[in-house]
């Protein structure tokens, strides 16, 4: 699986349709028969179990775009602030399973983990 992350609008799907995903490869947010899925941060919010469990059922994907919440300010309420974390450790579990890990920063990939 590759996981490819970062900020919002940093490039994530640009990215994806450079390997060979059209967007209609792409499952927005759904856990289902896909090859490819994105905003997965969206199912976190209605997922009941474990982050882990989540990660598990995204590790058949051939590639995974989740945002990164972390870099931004710390949110005010408590359920956002426990979303973010929940975001970053579905990240760092997914980044375990992952063969290539792909980080977006301004329109630019830079992989950390694999390669593509």
């Amino acid at each position: 699986m590759v996981l490819v992350t970062g900020g919002c609008a940093s490039g994530k799907r640009t990215f994806a349709r450079g390997l060979g995903y059209e967007d209609a490869d792409v499952a927005d947010a759904v856990l289902d028969e896909c090859r490819a899925i994105c905003h997965v941060e969206k199912l976190v919010a209605c997922f009941e179990g474990s982050m882990e469990e989540l990660a598990g059922k995204l590790a058949d994907k051939e590639l995974v775009i989740c945002r990164e919440m972390g870099c931004g300010p710390v949110p005010a309420r408590a359920d956002d602030r426990e979303l973010r974390e929940k975001v970053g450790r579905l990240n760092a579990a997914l980044a375990a399973r992952a063969t290539c890990v792909v980080r977006m920063v301004c329109g630019i990939p830079c992989v950390i983990k694999g390669q593509l």
